[in-house]
This record gives C-alpha cells, structure tokens and sequence, in this order.
C-alpha cells in the first residue's frame, strides 16, 4: 500500500520537511542563550503577524495551482496551466508589495493588539514595530517563489519544493545565527535589533529557496514547452484569462483560509494570553509563557507533523486527479491510506514526546528560568501534534475533493470557540487554559472534516477505526515500556548534564520505537498500513 503514487509524491516531501522542521527548533539551542526568553517572545510577536500576511499574500497558490495544472494535465491542456503560470508571475511580485506596504503601515496597529507592557520587560511597544517590519520584507520574494513550487507540484514533481525548502531554511538559521551573535557578542548586545535582523532571515532565506526553484525550472523548461505546444495542437479550446484566475481563486481562497488553521490558533493566543494572565494576577509568567507555547514547544510538537505536511500538499493534485477522472476506488484508497499512515505514525510520537517531556525539554533548552513552566507545557501541548496533522490531512482530503466550503466552514467553527474560550480558560485555569481551547477547537474541527468525507465520499470508516484501535493499544504498552525506562533513570542518574542527558534520552525513544514496531510487525499491522517491506 505505501507504494502507490501517494506515498512516493510524499517521501521525498516528509523528508525535507522533517529536516527543515528540525532545523526550525534546533537553532533555538544557541538562539535562545544570545537573545533569552524576552528575545523569543519579541520574535514571536513579529513573526505571527507575518505568518498570516504570508498566507493571505500567497492565497493558497502552491497548492491551488497545483490542483489546478494536475485538472489540466490529467485532460491533456498543458497550454493552460502553462498560461496561467506565466501570467502569475507579476501577479505574485504585485502581491507581495502590497502585504508588505500593509504590513509596514499596520505595524503599529499589529504591535499594540500584541504587546502588553511590563515592569520587567527589556523590549518596548517601538521594538515590537521594528520586528514586524523586519520580517515583512520577505513578503517582497516568498509568494513569486509559492507560484514556482505550485505549478512544479502540479507536475506531481516534488523534490524541487522538498530541496528548496530546506535549502530555505538553512540559509535562513545561518543568517539568524551569524546576525544574532555578531550584535549580542560582537556588537551592542541591543538585544531587540538582534531579533529585528534574525527575523530578516525570513527574507534572506526565501532568496535561497526561489534560486533552486528558478534552477529547477530552467532545467526542464525545454520538456515542458514542449507539452505546451503539442496541447495547443491537440487541443484547440483556449481558455481566457480572467476565467482560469477565476476558477484559480475558487481553489485558492478556501485554501489560503485552511492553511491558517495553526497561525490564527498562535495569533489568538499572542494576543490573548498576556492581557488574561495580567487579569488573573500572573502578568510576570505571561511573556516566558508566550516565549516557550509559541516560540519552543511549539516547534518541537511541529516535528512529527512533518508526514502530515507533507501528505497535505501531495493529496490535493492526487485527489484531484482521481476525483476528476471518477475513479471512486482509487479516491477511497487514498483517502484509506492518509489516515492509518498518519494515526499510525503521529500517536505514538504525541504520545511519546508527552512523557519525555522532560529529558526532552532539558536537553534541548537546558534548565533555564522558566524551565517548569517549558516542561509541563510541553507535556501539555505534545498530543496537539495529532489534532494538527488529522485536521491537516482531512482538510486537503475535502480541497482535492473540490468541497472546500466545508473546510472553510470547520475551521470557522474551530476559530470561534478558540477565539470565545481562550480568554476564559486562562483566567479560570491559568496559562495552560490556552492549551486547551487549542485541543477543543481543532477536536470540533476534526469532527466536521471526518464527517463530510464519509458523506461526500462516501466512505467508510470501519477499516480506520479499527486500526486506531489496535494503534492506540500498541502506544499505551509503548508508553508503559517508556515511563518504565525514563522512571529508572531518574533514579540511578538523578544528576545529569544537559549533554549527558542525550544518551539516555536516546535509550528511551529507542526503547518506545523497538516496542512500538515490534508489536506493530508482528500484528501485520505494519505491513498493511507502511507495505510489503515490513510484513513478516
């Protein structure tokens, strides 16, 4: 089953989005040490605006222009995707200027929702404008450089997006890194323009993943035209341009609202947390807690996501396909196929990130001022990993299904009670009421999602649920195996460097996986959900 076309269009995807998740949260070891905890929450309250600008700027394009070239490739018209992306071209380098002019112009307005001011503060209300304008400039490349990935994927071609976006971020975290140390040890130690110039990164980054797209491109242009010109041969019924951007847009808009699921839930808890924890008497914990939700649980819960992202932009061209060409098997299959492999995988990672929280937190960040804080909100937030990637899958299921209306509708139901609660919860729970307003929000999501495939797929979830099942028993007797080992360790190594922790931290997720496999294997339950290689 993993050797359908699916699942090769997505390994080369999770590859590259496993190692640049990964390199997302590693370079927080020795950013957080140069800037400190007040350093991330700065960057984090530029970074979210921009997130969301990012998304708005580049509406959904890499994968609505993917669904859209796979539609027209699979009826032979290369000449219109082909147009189209032409076309798109300035039209992206116009949108860009535009979120970057709005971005700049509102970023007094975006740092006031944002900042709330303290006496122990070491950044101001000027800072926070600095850093929202600092990142903004990447608005300027990165939607050019999502056409080039969307029509690329739309080939079913996905090593030219996996190579350019780790290429991205590499280059990004070293221009972090290097511009961060050179004014914190080298320079003034001015620590809210160290952050205004890591942000930067984003813009130099994005340099580096257009360059091996435009490489990639030019590479095989020469095959592609000509496909364009035998299709305008063949196929004599040329499109105007105003009707494929609309119909583009139709694809684009749903999308480019879906893919800010996970940002609009970080931006409400930006804006949310400091003045509710200032209500209930905890203002002195609310920027730390900013600093390690958004800003380093965050990124290490991101991780295991990596299969899901990569699921998420391989499924809507293939989808399509299927659910263009009327093959019902095949689209039953598929949609089969993306929730074992994706329960299969992100439970027991959920699941056992949550109890090495600790070791987990300690390695990477050390035990640093807010370390308790930073653990029990790992420990907390570790599971959302899962209602991220399901919520994921299940919305690109619906867009390549062309029912983008009931995403969109989910993730407005989800947002609503996100946005009604947060407030609430943290006043009546303290900080980690944010946490749970995340996990209720995205639950009643998931639960629309599921429900309109089975309706509108008709399909049946029998096979899935009893799979889950048997998962969910292999990662129980795995966390068992687990908390067993790491409860040993404490006691015969209470004392441990944060270098040594590596070792047995490293003993213990060897020990979840050996367990988890072993039983998966000899179950046959790895074999039908990961293929023939692991069945015995």
């Amino acid at each position: 089953m993993a050797d359908t076309k699916l699942m090769q269009g997505t390994k080369a995807l999770t590859l590259a989005t496993l190692t640049s998740k990964t390199l997302g949260f590693i370079y927080i070891i020795p950013f957080l040490p140069l800037v400190g905890e007040q350093g991330i929450a700065l960057y984090q309250n530029g970074y979210m605006p921009y997130m969301i600008m990012l998304t708005l700027a580049t509406m959904g394009v890499p994968v609505a222009l993917s669904k859209f070239v796979s539609k027209y490739h699979a009826l032979g018209d290369y000449e219109t995707a082909h147009r189209l992306f032409k076309s798109g071209i300035p039209l992206m380098l116009l949108t860009g200027v535009l979120a970057y002019l709005f971005m700049f112009f509102s970023a007094p307005l975006l740092a006031n929702l944002s900042y709330e001011p303290s006496p122990n503060d070491q950044y101001t209300y000027e800072n926070v404008v600095f850093v929202i304008r600092m990142v903004g400039v990447a608005l300027l490349i990165i939607p050019v450089m999502a056409l080039m990935r969307g029509y690329l994927q739309g080939f079913r071609q996905m090593v030219p997006t996996s190579i350019s976006q780790v290429v991205e971020q590499v280059v990004r975290i070293v221009f972090i890194l290097v511009a961060a140390f050179l004014i914190m040890r080298g320079g003034s130690g001015n620590m809210p323009l160290a952050v205004g110039f890591a942000t930067f990164g984003a813009f130099v980054g994005g340099f580096g993943g257009l360059a091996v797209l435009i490489w990639y491109y030019l590479k095989q242009r020469k095959s592609i035209l000509e496909r364009v010109e035998r299709s305008k041969q063949e196929n004599r019924s040329k499109q105007s341009l105003p009707k494929m951007y609309k119909e583009l847009v139709s694809y684009a808009l749903p999308l480019s609202f879906v893919g800010l699921s996970i940002p609009l839930f970080q931006n409400i808890d930006v804006y949310t947390i400091e003045g509710a924890m200032a209500a209930a008497n905890l203002e002195e914990m609310a920027k730390p807690f900013v600093a390690v939700l958004t800003g380093m649980a965050h990124k290490i819960v991101l991780i295991p996501m990596a299969l899901a992202t990569a699921l998420s932009i391989t499924l809507v061209p293939t989808i399509t396909r299927a659910y263009t060409a009327g093959d019902t098997l095949k689209l039953q299959n598929y949609i089969t196929q993306t929730y074992q492999v994706i329960i299969f995988i992100t439970v027991p990672a959920s699941i056992g990130m949550s109890i090495l929280a600790e070791p987990i937190y300690y390695f990477l960040f050390g035990a640093e001022e807010s370390f308790q804080l930073g653990v029990e909100t790992l420990r907390y937030y570790a599971p959302i990993t899962l209602f991220f990637a399901i919520y994921a899958v299940t919305g690109s299921i619906l867009q390549g299904m062309n029912r983008q209306k009931n995403a969109v509708i989910s993730l407005i139901v989800a947002l609503i009670l996100k946005l009604s609660l947060t407030y609430l919860f943290i006043v009546w729970f303290g900080p980690f009421g944010a946490i749970w307003t995340t996990y209720i929000g995205f639950a009643a999501g998931i639960a629309m999602n599921v429900y309109a495939i089975g309706k509108y797929a008709q399909f049946n979830y029998t096979v899935v649920y009893r799979r889950t099942i048997l998962i969910g028993m292999f990662t129980l007797l795995m966390a068992i195996a687990v908390w067993i080992v790491s409860a040993g360790f404490d006691i015969w190594l209470p004392e441990l460097s944060r270098v040594g922790m590596f070792i047995p931290l490293l003993i213990n997720v060897a020990v979840g996986v050996i367990v988890y496999f072993y039983l998966a294997i000899r179950s046959h339950l790895a074999g039908k959900v990961l293929g023939d290689r692991f069945k015995i």
